[in-house]
């Protein structure tokens, strides 16, 4: 049961807190506080039985059991296997399953509800395979459509998910020690083409029923409904991601109405959307080498299948998160706005109900049963054969992407305690940052006055932020003085060595856009060449035969103050760090191992495990 909440001026229609529960947010009990503001890391893109493709993937567990998983218990995957974290507990969570028939199709499966009378539910949980198939492809193609039955949106389904939703949220909130966040995704797929977001609540303050893409497919209408919410007292943000698979749209230089962006449009976007996910299972957003073909490591973990249909990205620009800063500069300079002021972040989209399983060594996959096993997504040979066949279809050629898919992402927030009011905070001023799995801590700090008068950076956080900004701030100039920028990184106990340290910038010359990735602190001794901006190579190998790294290389922290040496006063800039690990095997080749095969030739072998600050911005000062 919902009560609504009531504040000074009455009860506020349209916002609910299940059962009466205290809400968490400013109110929220004591916790451990640290000023100087600690490493949490989490997963803010989770699905569980209540979205309706995950439920379709055999995926009978709910938002309790991902919490429960999140916690370090053991919970059951829809092949019927155990799956737990091999690493330690994540630090916070939000369930995000889709808005669009959320919970339809576990009700369309319980013989008291009425929609398992529904004629579209007939045959859809048969034994026989091939019935259920069919059922499947039948929903698949109303879904697509947009021609589902009324049913499947009825606002008492939906309010009975929404309610579990609500209340495992509440349930496993634990201020500093767990954090939860009610959330859900908005899936607008206009065309077919992904403008997916997650939305995110502050508090248990939350609307009535969520704002689903069969309101409105275009983000526009999302943001406006947020403003709304938030004047009423649910604050909310919403975060957009796989934008590598939406073909060009998700940074289009227009709106979706065609017409053209406006100030007032770019303040909407940033209030609402102050991030994006760069790295999850769907593949990595930073770039791509056709748009950075001088970054000898954007070749990464790239999906080039549209999300949901598997046709091929045509559509580069406007797909990757790094580019999208670059137009916003030159956006900035020309028109006086810019709406890609993106902080990062990572999540899994695990359809398991499985948050943080991003475990290269410990992979079971996205969907279910649809990819749960090593055949399904190409990383052993079909037919239980012990070599791969000659023209073996590679990402691009297969006719599923689920080969393509990642083991990641996280994400880490610098947050004063675990609690959901501070990482909110974190999130929303962008002290974010995103890993693709490895619990890798990075510090990110600009100014003109970051060392002392020996040359040392303090080690002191009130210090840093006194004398500059954290990443996700603003540099304005100052008249004389050339920024430095102070670089830090930890390594995870659990994973590879770091083997170097880069600083991404991006900036605008004679109106267009540039881009440079410098080598800021190399592993092993090695020192950055002056001419090229590179780290000696630190000959970090993996034995493919074990997956064991090569031993004695790479760093267990890096950290530097850096100081740009292609910086001009006068030109509009964007910074953001990418730390890189050494390499280690990929899930696909630990999958091989398993099964006593050779990898998929098609495929990489090995990685390089990474972490991305979220940008800062330098502000020239112009007459």
């Amino acid at each position: 049961m919902f009560l609504a909440l009531t504040a000074c001026g009455g009860a506020e229609p349209g916002l609910q807190n299940p059962g009466g529960i205290e809400v968490q947010g400013a109110s929220e009990p004591d916790a451990p506080s640290n000023p100087e503001r600690n490493a949490y890391f989490g997963d803010l893109h989770v699905h569980t039985g209540l979205s309706f493709d995950a439920y379709l993937g055999n995926v009978r567990t709910l938002p309790e059991d991902a919490y429960r998983f999140a916690r370090g218990e053991t919970i059951t995957h829809a092949n019927g296997m155990s799956v737990r974290l091999a690493g330690p507990p994540l630090d916070f969570v939000a369930v995000t399953d889709h808005a669009e028939y959320l919970g339809a199709m576990r009700e369309a499966n319980d013989p008291a509800r009425r929609l398992s009378k529904d004629p579209l539910a007939a045959g859809l949980f048969s034994q026989d395979p091939a019935e259920a198939n069919a059922a499947f492809f039948r929903v698949l193609a109303r879904y697509r459509a947009k021609d589902m039955p009324d049913g499947f949106m009825a606002p008492d389904v939906v309010d009975r998910a929404w309610t579990l939703v609500q209340e495992a949220a509440e349930r496993y909130n634990q201020p500093g020690e767990f954090t939860t966040f009610v959330g859900y995704e908005f899936t607008s797929e206009p065309g077919g083409l992904n403008l997916h977001r997650n939305v995110l609540f502050r508090s248990a303050i939350v609307p009535e029923f969520p704002f689903a893409a069969l309101d409105s497919e275009d983000p526009e209408d999302l943001w406006r409904k947020m403003e709304a919410w938030r004047d009423a007292g649910a604050d909310a943000l919403a975060i957009p991601h796989n934008s590598n698979g939406s073909d060009g749209i998700m940074f289009e230089l227009k709106r979706r109405n065609d017409e053209p962006m406006t100030a007032e449009y770019a303040a909407l976007r940033m209030r609402n959307e102050p991030l994006v996910e760069i790295t999850q299972v769907k593949g990595t957003s930073d770039t791509h080498p056709i748009l950075s073909p001088n970054d000898e490591w954007a070749d990464f973990e790239l999906m080039e299948k549209r999300v949901g249909s598997n046709g091929d990205v045509t559509n580069f620009h406007g797909s990757y998160v790094r580019e999208a800063l670059k137009d916003g500069l030159v956006l900035q300079e020309t028109e006086g706005f810019n709406p890609f002021r993106f902080g990062f972040v990572g999540s899994s989209d695990t359809h398991n109900s499985a948050p943080g399983s991003v475990e290269e060594a410990n992979y079971f996959s996205k969907a279910g049963v649809v990819d749960g096993t090593a055949e399904l997504r190409s990383s052993v040979p079909p037919d239980h054969a012990n070599t791969w066949p000659d023209g073996t279809p590679n990402s691009r050629e297969a006719v599923k992407p689920y080969q393509s898919w990642s083991s990641a992402g996280l994400v880490g927030v610098w947050a004063e305690s675990n609690t959901r009011d501070a990482i909110f905070r974190a999130l929303r001023r962008k002290e974010t940052f995103a890993t693709t799995g490895p619990r890798i801590q990075v510090r990110f700090f600009a100014g003109y006055d970051l060392a002392d008068e020996t040359g040392a950076v303090p080690d002191r956080i009130d210090l840093l932020d006194a004398r500059g900004v954290p990443m996700g701030g603003d540099l304005v100039h100052m008249p004389g003085k050339v920024p430095a920028f102070f670089v830090w990184s930890l390594r995870d106990p659990s994973s590879a060595f770091l083997q170097r340290a880069q600083i991404v910038k991006g900036w605008v010359e004679d109106g267009h856009s540039r881009e440079q990735v410098f080598d800021v602190a190399c592993s092993d001794g090695g020192m950055v060449d002056p001419e090229t901006f590179r780290c000696p190579d630190n000959a970090a190998t993996v034995d493919l035969a074990t997956c064991q790294p090569t031993p004695f290389k790479g760093d267990v922290a890096l950290r530097t103050l850096w100081q740009d040496p292609t910086f001009k006063p006068d030109q509009r800039a964007f910074y953001y760090v990418r730390i890189l690990e050494n390499p280690t095997c990929r899930w696909s080749t630990w999958d091989a191992i398993r099964n006593g095969t050779p990898p998929n030739p098609t495929l990489h072998r090995t990685i390089q495990e990474r972490a991305w600050s979220s940008p800062i911005w330098y502000e020239p000062v112009r007459p």
